[in-house]
């Protein structure tokens, strides 16, 4: 199955790479937060935990990108998204006993991120409001069975299927 239902598990994995992250990039000051569907207690998900790294305007991108690459993960670029550039594991570099056990998406962001602050209000929103997000996880469980539980299937249709949603729940948490 591709949506799988909650775990509590999912709190501790984020917690486990957090550390490690932090842990690696000691001498720059930068947040960590859990985002995504797995940052949601009680919402079914994909079990793959998002990652944001949040760092301040006065933190070098590049420092951040080159203490990444120290811990085996490598830069792919913003994919299309202004102000969030997405990192992948690079195993052959670097093993590590966390990291490469746990499926993680690790994105970076500077504080101002439009997509950044995206994720949070989204996040915050639907662990506050169990109506939005027994919905959304029945969009995620619908958008599943018509992908055949096909991942990349999957991603292409929630981009459509799940964009109104998405956008409703951001105006409502925006008061707008």
């Amino acid at each position: 199955m591709l949506i799988h239902q909650y775990q509590s598990s999912w709190i501790k994995d984020f917690e486990n790479i957090k550390e490690v992250i932090l842990s690696n990039l000691n001498d720059i000051e930068l947040q960590v937060e859990h985002v995504g569907s797995t940052s949601v207690k009680g919402l079914s998900a994909k079990p793959i935990i998002d990652i944001d790294v949040v760092y301040d305007t006065t933190v070098s991108f590049d420092k951040l990108k080159e203490g990444l690459y120290a811990i085996g993960y490598h830069h792919i670029g913003d994919l299309g998204i202004t102000d969030r550039e997405a990192f992948k594991r690079e195993q052959r570099k670097v093993d590590h006993p966390i990291l490469d056990c746990i499926d993680h998406h690790l994105y970076v962001c500077p504080i101002h991120s439009v997509e950044l602050h995206r994720h949070i209000t989204f996040r915050d929103y639907l662990r506050a409001n169990e109506k939005e997000r027994k919905e959304y996880e029945k969009i995620k469980i619908e958008i599943a069975e018509q992908a055949n539980q096909n991942k990349t299937q999957y991603a292409l249709l929630k981009e459509d299927a799940a964009r109104d949603f998405v956008e409703s729940v951001l105006r409502k948490a925006e008061g707008k």
